[in-house]
């Protein structure tokens, strides 16, 4: 159960219109490595780990991607909710326009719709914080080439707290590897195939 505090998590306040960085930030709500994709992946991961720890971490950084997801979608819509028909022709978000006006949908900054074919949940521990830790640099990088792309710094400040929650997240998923290693011996951290390596180290042979 959530307790939901009707505020953002960091404030978003634009005050220009500009269609063309809201094309480019979109991807972040929708795009491959996007908030979407985080929440869901992190929120659906945490049923099968095995640690209580790490699915308490699970669920606290997949609540808070659901915090980013509404920061996202409050900077694009701040950046389009006022567009006039010429800015919206001459920018190229006639394109987004003719099939959801100004509302919020799920995209990559391709166009490319949002698909759960992004992430993965494979119900291994260490292959799914790999992926984490992955999918929190990925994210960071795209932060990065969004910064590259802005000059606003009304549009720039959430997008630098964002990106640094990208930083924390890996740092912290990087501790629970550590923890789950640890735990972790022969006969459980490898996957034990006699016919590939007789020196595994268990008792299979």
């Amino acid at each position: 159960m959530w307790s939901y505090e009707k505020r953002l998590q960091y404030p978003v306040n634009i005050s220009s219109t500009n269609a063309k960085l809201a094309q480019v930030i979109i991807s972040q709500y929708g795009g491959p490595d996007g908030e979407s994709a985080a929440s869901l992946r992190y929120l659906s991961q945490r049923y099968a780990t095995p640690y209580p720890e790490v699915a308490g971490l699970l669920t606290d950084i997949g609540t808070e991607e659901l915090a980013h997801m509404e920061m996202v979608a409050a900077i694009v819509h701040q950046l389009t909710k006022d567009l006039s028909m010429e800015e919206i022709e001459n920018s190229g978000f006639a394109t987004y326009y003719v099939d959801h006006t100004t509302g919020i949908w799920a995209q990559a900054a391709s166009g490319m719709p949002f698909t759960s074919t992004v992430f993965q949940s494979k119900g291994d521990i260490i292959t799914d914080l790999m992926e984490d830790m992955a999918a929190e640099q990925k994210a960071r990088t795209t932060y990065d080439n969004i910064l590259r792309l802005i000059k606003d710094p009304e549009v720039c400040d959430p997008i630098r707290f964002l990106r640094e929650r990208e930083i924390v997240h890996f740092q912290r998923f990087g501790e629970a590897l550590r923890l789950v290693q640890e735990r972790m011996n022969s006969r459980n951290f490898y996957a034990c195939n006699p016919g590939f390596d007789m020196n595994c180290g268990c008792n299979c042979n």
